[in-house]
């Protein structure tokens, strides 16, 4: 039986889809793979008439350097083959990600097939491998994850350049076509101009000068309201998401009923002692895809009495059978996708940031809001610092680059219900793939309502 009143990504309820992590069309992402293996092969035709770029080829040194990783890469190339990967070397794959991280994320499209968005290219890459014993094990290696964030820094600073804005286009590779403004706009975000800070609305591009100014794009002051009652006991969204999952009664070291998946508080607060105090209590987890507002919003009023950022994977995923039965976008047992299905065990051990509040409303008391950067999305910057004090709406932090998952945690005392507003201004449940707004009301702490 599942544990307690958890509410779970699995067969009994329906799953929330990839947000936007995957194309919706598989065959837009195997065209988009082939492309890359087509481009990574006339690369190593060439031989010593081309080179790497600079940081790829230190990955690349880092891994050769080291036999049991080698090997590993190997182990996982050979095993992936059994899910249909079609990426057959080590090699072939260093070149297919020299051609990624010399390239801002854009839109993918066939000939059958209208534009889809490849917002995480290399996690698209890496989706089929990580989803092995072998990914397992060579993801979670800390060798491994620090050669891997030498590579995203490097690809972090690229898209801070004026060369990053190709795909800030109208054409239909571009974030800017009607299909790119159709996904940015989807879900109840809002007419883009109206929505957003755009330095030049009148412009293809919007006036941003880099992929980076684009993804942290800011929202207009109207466009994001704080809703609900004003009173302390309120909690806003923090983060722009689509609801993943709600756990009540969560322990020090809990189970969850979908891969056994361990939801531990003490490993999500990094082993901290302060775990003891929400051992009871309650974990609201979010994930936000490419397409959404990335800044982090605070979802109580308070002060800051702690942050914390745990350095962690990238790539690593729990290895699974595929998507579920009722998977909305993916055909039962198909095997990619591992990672957004892996999300609560990503939430114990990618790179986190821990912002603790210590929230005016004395039922909620203190509270934890934690930022997970998955895969490309591994920088967290931090606005806040101990001893700010904050209200709901102010800005705690930023995503950089890709997607990701946030969670708050309350203690059990808090007692939260999870409600929100419909269309018609009417109180109604939130609910696992419901997409929320920043400061949108996402609950309230019962002890404070009554």
């Amino acid at each position: 039986m599942p544990p307690r009143s958890l509410q779970y990504y699995g067969t009994d309820v329906t799953p929330v889809g990839y947000g936007g992590w995957l194309p919706t069309s598989p065959a837009v992402t195997d065209d988009f793979i082939e492309k890359h293996i087509r481009l990574a092969a006339d690369k190593m035709r060439r031989g010593a008439d081309y080179s790497l770029n600079p940081c790829v080829e230190e990955f690349q040194k880092a891994i050769k350097n080291d036999p049991v990783m080698l090997d590993l890469f190997g182990q996982m190339i050979l095993q992936a083959k059994t899910l249909g990967s079609k990426i057959d070397s080590f090699d072939q794959l260093i070149f297919m990600i020299d051609n990624i991280v010399t390239s801002p994320p854009g839109f993918h499209t066939t000939a059958t097939e209208d534009p889809q968005p490849v917002g995480v290219p290399l996690y698209v890459v890496l989706d089929l491998l990580s989803n092995t014993s072998a990914g397992y094990d060579l993801f979670r290696k800390p060798e491994f994850n620090t050669a891997m964030k030498a590579l995203l820094d490097c690809w972090g600073r690229y898209l801070t350049t004026p060369d990053s804005i190709r795909t800030l286009t109208n054409t239909e590779v571009g974030w800017f076509c009607q299909a790119g403004l159709d996904l940015l706009q989807s879900e109840g975000r809002g007419v883009f101009n109206d929505t957003y800070v755009c330095p030049d609305p009148n412009a293809v591009n919007r006036g941003y000068t880099s992929w980076d100014a684009f993804f942290t794009r800011d929202v207009q002051p109207h466009a994001r309201p704080i809703t609900g009652p004003p009173q302390n006991f309120v909690v806003t969204n923090a983060c722009e998401s689509k609801v993943f999952r709600i756990a009540y009664d969560v322990q020090a070291h809990d189970l969850f009923w979908l891969k056994f998946q361990k939801y531990s508080l003490y490993d999500m607060l990094n082993r901290d002692e302060l775990y003891e105090r929400f051992v009871g209590g309650t974990v609201y987890q979010a994930f936000l895809g490419p397409q959404d507002y990335h800044h982090w919003h605070a979802p109580v009023d308070g002060v800051v009495k702690k942050v914390v950022l745990v350095p962690g994977t990238y790539y690593a995923t729990l290895p699974d059978d595929g998507a579920p039965v009722n998977d909305p976008e993916l055909e039962h047992h198909d095997p990619r996708g591992a990672l957004i299905r892996s999300q609560p065990w990503l939430a114990m051990n990618a790179t986190r940031m821990l912002i603790y509040i210590q929230a005016d409303d004395p039922n909620i008391d203190l509270m934890c809001f934690i930022a997970v950067g998955m895969v490309e999305v591994s920088t967290c910057e931090k606005k806040v610092k101990e001893g700010d004090r904050v209200q709901r709406g102010d800005k705690l932090g930023l995503f950089h680059f890709g997607g990701s998952t946030h969670t708050l945690i309350f203690q059990q005392k808090a007692g939260v219900k999870f409600k929100t507003y419909d269309d018609n201004d009417q109180e109604v449940d939130v609910e696992v793939g419901m997409h929320l707004r920043v400061n949108q009301m996402v609950g309230y702490a019962a002890g404070g309502a009554q």
